[in-house]
């Protein structure tokens, strides 16, 4: 746990005089460091003999007490332990799949002194080039982890490939993945996905496919990263 000792230090020496003072007695920046430095251990997933891929996104719950006293320091606090989770994950050979994001939330339930940690893998996406508007004329889109994309003829590949209209930083999803297949007659919209030989395969609601027809409310899911194909507001 040498590390733990340099990261503790890094904390104390930045906010650590502050929260010794306002917080005794009550969550400390340096729990949630070591908690987060756990959740990485106990969520990593095999991708090859020397490396593991862990979560990059983290929800910190806390009693409403803690959260009162914590978030206006919240910027400096997660900007240190993100730091530490990235030295902590070069030393075991861990990998994030994008940026590393930590949020804060009041919970009711939680008594002061106690807090939960949530966390998931968010994929990196990088979309493709669209027209100002689109989004807006779409009869539908497909939402990936927070960005909405329009599904507007002819579609787009999407994969980790250079090649791929739509790029996801996803270990699990191959280089040239599958292609969204969108015909447009009388103004209705036809979606359909098809898996372009992967390795991992595609599954559409819970179901794997080779192609499907997609809808609204739609789900899929390529590697790590899930999909939601619906109709914007306002279609």
């Amino acid at each position: 746990m040498g590390l733990f000792s340099h990261a503790e230090k890094k904390l104390e020496g930045a906010v650590g005089g502050i929260f010794a003072r306002a917080f005794k007695g009550d969550v400390q920046p340096v729990e949630i460091a070591h908690e987060l430095c756990r959740e990485l251990d106990a969520q990593a997933q095999i991708l090859s003999h020397d490396k593991r891929l862990v979560p990059n996104d983290f929800l910190v719950s806390l009693s409403k007490h803690d959260y009162e006293r914590l978030f206006p320091y919240s910027k400096t606090m997660t900007a240190e332990i993100t730091s530490d989770l990235r030295q902590y994950a070069a030393e075991h050979e861990y990998i994030f799949n994008g940026p590393i994001t930590i949020q804060l939330e009041e919970r009711p339930d939680l008594p002061v002194g106690r807090f939960a940690v949530s966390s998931q893998t968010m994929a990196d996406v990088e979309p493709p080039s669209t027209a100002t508007g689109a989004l807006r004329q779409a009869n539908l889109v497909v939402e990936v982890n927070g960005v909405r994309h329009p599904l507007t003829p002819p579609g787009f590949t999407v994969g980790r490939g250079a090649d791929a209209d739509l790029r996801i930083n996803d270990p699990g999803i191959s280089r040239t993945h599958a292609q969204f297949v969108v015909t447009m007659s009388h103004g209705t919209t036809r979606v359909q996905i098809v898996d372009l030989g992967s390795t991992n395969g595609i599954l559409v609601d819970g179901r794997k496919v080779k192609e499907a027809e997609l809808g609204d409310g739609s789900r899929i899911d390529i590697g790590k990263t899930q999909m939601l194909v619906y109709a914007p507001s306002g279609s």
